[in-house]
């Protein structure tokens, strides 16, 4: 019996060690989730930012002014390079960065894609967290995605074009879809800022740097369509850009090499060019780009260029269009300014002066926020700080609810291919007869495996045969006694550039089948690729636009008459 007492006492213990457990457990159960959260390293462009009235209290004016540089960043950058550029995102208090694939593509508006390259994404997203890290103040992120991340980043999600868009009768609902879909990966990667839609009007059939990157030849198609497209992004919380005013469609010069010349007059500048960037001002768009371009009637001036010219920017666009938001140069290392100024920062002044808040490609950052510092006043200084703080306030500060009715990158690409699909020429008789009489298939100038006439071999007996296979000299021979050929057509390049890359030896086979057979041809690309050939003699002729394996598969249908040809070429092909 007297061992009881000492049994009490050590129950006793245990229950007290019991009762002191359950009380941590609950207070750790309890603990504000916040606080675990900010354990944990948070990118800055998820975090709350200032707002303007706190941040023009607490930055100096040389912070200020360095929060309107937009250095390049590429993906695939040397650990040297990417720690050269967190210095200068420390050292001149960066505001923001526009992202590239790499150094050797940064030039050109168009990356090509590598299928090997799968960590562009995963790599794209942790050079944002690192260049966040560095910086003193939120960093604004831009990229180029103007048909997904795809334009700037291998292995992404990609879109049709805006030509294909363009094709469309009466789908602004699907364009809407397409902008909410790619600011939805552009949210993903931690991206703030999609630098499109081009509102470009392309009535230029020669022009080398917009075409199939416009919605279209007329006006009010553009509109309409650009309007659906940022509405989509904005749905999403993705600030997005008009370019390139006043309008780059109606020229054959690439300003990224030299200076295009537009010779209209002020009065028809209005009423075509620059009338969809006055609808979406309107419409409460966040930023227009300023483009390279000599527009006399605008600079006054011969060859000013639109991005350095005060009476485009001060004058028309702020004070007679009534755009108050953000004005974003377009790429200041473009040969046709850059080689304006060789003397380091003047570039960035002059830029600035003229009324760019931002300075899109600045490659010297350093001298020109010393050169702004020194000769700007403080007024203007003030005046560009507020305006692209409140697009970071915006992008940044703005909670979006994700929606859940969101539709796949394949399941809205099948939509899309079944909308725009355009004949251009020939009637559904043809396509009969071809099937009923027999016929021979040819594929051109492209090495991969293409879906379309594997689909229609699933239902057809014939032969087919590929330019980059078989030689020019036996597909003649092939075709010698055989009448119908259906030709799918896969122009290697989307840019007009040496035929759209189509060898002469191709273009003269192409030209020659469609002069002496009977041909059905089904384009999968550029439609302006049209007017390198003489399409007269052709039977039919379909355009599909992309040659996404959705789309080539939809055209196949097209021809083994399953569906219709719902679409219309947005442009005049002559």
């Amino acid at each position: 019996m007297h061992t009881y007492p000492k049994l009490r006492a050590y129950f006793n213990t245990i229950q007290i060690y019991f009762v002191f457990a359950v009380i941590l457990l609950a207070s750790c159960n309890n603990k504000p989730k916040e606080v675990t959260v900010a354990k944990e390293e948070k990118p800055k462009s998820l975090q709350v930012i200032k707002t303007y009235t706190e941040a023009t209290e607490q930055l100096t004016n040389a912070e200020k002014i360095g929060q309107l540089f937009m250095p390049a960043a590429y993906i695939n950058d040397t650990e040297e390079e990417i720690v050269k550029l967190e210095q200068l995102i420390k050292n001149q208090n960066i505001g923001a960065l526009c992202f590239f694939k790499s150094r050797t593509s940064a030039a050109a508006n168009y990356d090509g894609q590598n299928k090997n390259d799968t960590l562009s994404l995963s790599r794209l997203k942790s050079l944002i967290k690192r260049y966040q890290k560095a910086a003193k103040y939120p960093l604004l992120i831009a990229i180029d995605a103007e048909w997904g991340l795809a334009m700037r980043v291998d292995n992404t999600p990609q879109y049709p074009y805006a030509i294909t868009l363009g094709a469309m009768q009466n789908k602004d609902s699907l364009i809407y879809e397409v902008g909410k879909n790619i600011a939805k990966d552009c949210k993903e990667a931690g991206i703030h800022w999609n630098l499109a839609p081009v509102v470009d009007i392309n009535n230029n059939p020669n022009n080398p740097v917009i075409g199939y990157r416009s919605f279209g030849e007329n006006k009010e198609l553009v509109t309409k369509n650009a309007i659906a497209f940022v509405n989509g992004m904005q749905s999403q919380g993705i600030i997005s850009c008009l370019k390139h005013f006043p309008g780059h469609g109606d020229t054959a010069t690439d300003s990224h090499i030299g200076l295009p010349v537009i010779n209209k007059s002020k009065g028809a500048l209005l009423a075509n060019e620059l009338y969809p960037f006055q609808q979406l001002i309107n419409n409460g768009v966040e930023s227009v780009m300023i483009g390279h371009l000599a527009v006399p009637a605008l600079t006054e001036e011969k060859n000013t260029p639109t991005t350095l010219s005060k009476k485009t920017i001060k004058g028309l666009l702020r004070g007679e269009m009534n755009f108050n938001n953000v004005v974003i140069s377009d790429a200041l290392n473009m040969k046709s300014v850059s080689k304006l100024y060789p003397v380091k920062g003047e570039l960035e002044w002059i830029a600035f002066d003229a009324g760019n808040d931002v300075l899109c490609f600045a490659e010297n950052p350093k001298e020109g926020v010393a050169t702004i510092l020194k000769n700007a006043t403080k007024q203007q200084i003030e005046e560009s700080f507020k305006r692209v703080w409140q697009l970071k306030e915006k992008a940044m500060n703005t909670v979006v609810s994700p929606s859940k009715n969101y539709y796949t990158a394949k399941s809205l690409n099948t939509v899309l291919a079944t909308e725009s699909l355009t004949v251009v020429k020939g009637n559904p008789n043809t396509i009969a007869n071809f099937k009923s009489d027999g016929f021979i298939g040819l594929e051109m100038t492209s090495n991969k495996e293409n879906p379309f006439f594997n689909k229609i071999k699933e239902e057809l007996k014939f032969a087919s045969y590929n330019t980059t296979k078989t030689t020019i000299s036996k597909i003649k021979q092939a075709v010698k006694t055989e009448e119908n050929v259906v030709i799918a057509l896969y122009p290697p390049s989307i840019k007009p550039k040496n035929n759209f890359g189509i060898s002469d030896n191709e273009l003269e086979l192409l030209t020659n089948l469609m002069a002496n057979k009977n041909v059905i041809l089904y384009v999968f690309g550029n439609p302006y690729v049209l007017t390198k050939t003489d399409t007269s003699n052709a039977k039919n002729i379909i355009v599909a636009y992309q040659d996404f394996p959705v789309f080539q598969e939809n055209a196949a249908e097209h021809f083994l008459d399953k569906v219709n040809a719902k679409g219309k070429l947005s442009v005049t092909i002559d």
